[in-house]
């Protein structure tokens, strides 16, 4: 009778030629790695400047003013538009015609729109005639930028100016 092989637990294959296995351990897991990241941010552009001012002149008689004003842009950017604040010191008068770029914001106050301007140039002059409740022996004119069309205004002392002007049909320059 033939001889018997009893295989507990498998047998490998019978070949010509034995090779030596090596038992290994299984790979260890690989931990994650943290790299810090800065989120890449692009610098904000720069904030455009622009230092307007208004000059003109003021003259009152017999309870109406003629205001007449010149908005200027020193630069160094353009604005699209801008906004000048009229403030009276006394009630304007109901009913009044007021030039097309001007609103009344409340009773004794108004707020222009100076236009468009490029940098280092002179805007559209501004007639503004008003007419107050009453006749006034004199009042106060302040006359400031409101709105600069959203750029930063380095130099905001030339930006307001308080002119008193008396009954007297005299041109107060300011």
């Amino acid at each position: 009778m033939g001889a018997v092989v009893l295989v507990v637990g498998g047998a490998a294959p019978m070949s010509t030629t034995h090779r030596a296995t090596t038992h290994r351990a299984p790979p260890r897991p690989v931990p994650p790695v943290t790299v810090p990241v800065s989120p890449v941010v692009a610098p904000a552009p720069p904030e455009p400047e622009a230092d307007l001012a208004q000059h003109g002149s003021v003259s009152l008689a017999g309870g109406g003013a003629e205001l007449r004003f010149t908005p200027q842009n020193f630069g160094p950017a353009d604005i699209d538009d801008a906004t000048v604040r009229l403030d009276w010191s006394e009630p304007l008068a109901d009913g009044q015609s007021l030039p097309a770029s001007c609103v009344r914001a409340d009773r004794s106050s108004l707020v222009c729109r100076t236009g468009g301007m490029v940098a280092g140039s002179l805007g559209e002059r501004i007639d503004v005639p008003v007419r107050f409740q009453g006749a006034p022996s004199e009042v106060t004119l302040r006359i400031g930028t409101l709105w600069n069309g959203g750029a930063r205004d380095g130099n905001p002392e030339n930006n307001e100016h308080e002119v008193l002007v008396l009954d007297t049909g005299d041109v107060y320059h300011f």
